[in-house]
């Protein structure tokens, strides 16, 4: 192939394609990195102000990578709930994660081997789903979404390790206090969408009635909290399926 005189052999220019969707990739990930350093920064604060040690916060970004799972199992895991109760908890916390990954694989160029299809779809994450979805092409180079998520998963271990080993330098004060974290990212992502869906607003309150109840009756006193959020999820979430069908208002 020849391009303004430049004779360029076919081989050297599918290596070029490959390059450029590598870094397209990386660079379409930089806004999503420098929005999760901060949060993975909290993270790490609030992993260890739960006493849990340094190399299981470390090994949950590295091999967990999903944020809202790890600040809810790290919270649990303080509140000293069972194993069983945190991975249903994550589980139900990450099903959307099944819809978003069939999605975007079938944009992924066809003749992909399973093994990428694997490695893309860990790292996967609401903000990575969002900007491959919106991209322009009908088919996603998999270098592209490769780094796109590789930029994303790289700013989260690194702002987990920070918040790990700056909270040996914080007051105890201040450590105990990043338990907030978790419930502040909840709202900060919670308040925008319960203004334009009433479906999603009725789903959050009847999710808070129903932990209520569970939380003050006696009859459920005996109920751990683990088990109060899940089946306050559970029954919310059903509650919205019928109530709002297909997500009408």
């Amino acid at each position: 192939m020849k391009a303004e005189g430049i004779y360029i052999e076919p081989g050297n220019e599918m290596r070029t394609q490959a390059r450029a969707g590598l870094n397209e990739g990386i660079k379409a990930g930089i806004p999503i990195a420098v929005g999760y350093v901060p949060i993975a920064i909290a993270f790490g604060l609030l992993a260890k102000s739960s006493g849990l040690p340094n190399y299981v916060s470390l090994l949950m970004s590295l091999f967990i990578f999903a944020g809202a799972s790890q600040f809810v199992g790290a919270n649990l895991i303080a509140l000293g709930a069972s194993f069983g109760e945190i991975i249903l908890t994550t589980f139900i916390l990450n099903l959307r994660h099944f819809l978003m990954t069939a999605s975007i694989s079938q944009r992924i160029e066809s003749g992909t081997a399973k093994k990428w299809m694997a490695l893309l779809a860990f790292g996967v994450t609401d903000e990575t789903f969002t900007v491959a979805a919106l991209r322009a092409e009908s088919k996603l180079g998999r270098k592209f979404v490769l780094g796109l998520n590789f930029t994303a998963f790289a700013a989260w271990n690194v702002g987990t390790w920070a918040g790990v080993f700056l909270a040996s330098g914080l007051p105890d004060s201040i450590k105990t206090s990043m338990g907030i974290a978790l419930y502040s990212m909840f709202i900060g992502l919670l308040l925008p969408s319960m203004k334009k869906s009433r479906p999603i607003l009725m789903v959050a309150m009847a999710s808070v009635s129903i932990h209520s109840i569970l939380h003050w009756l006696p009859l459920f006193s005996s109920l751990s909290t683990g088990w109060s959020i899940i089946i306050s999820t559970i029954l919310a979430a059903a509650a919205g399926a019928i109530i709002f069908p297909g997500g009408k208002d």
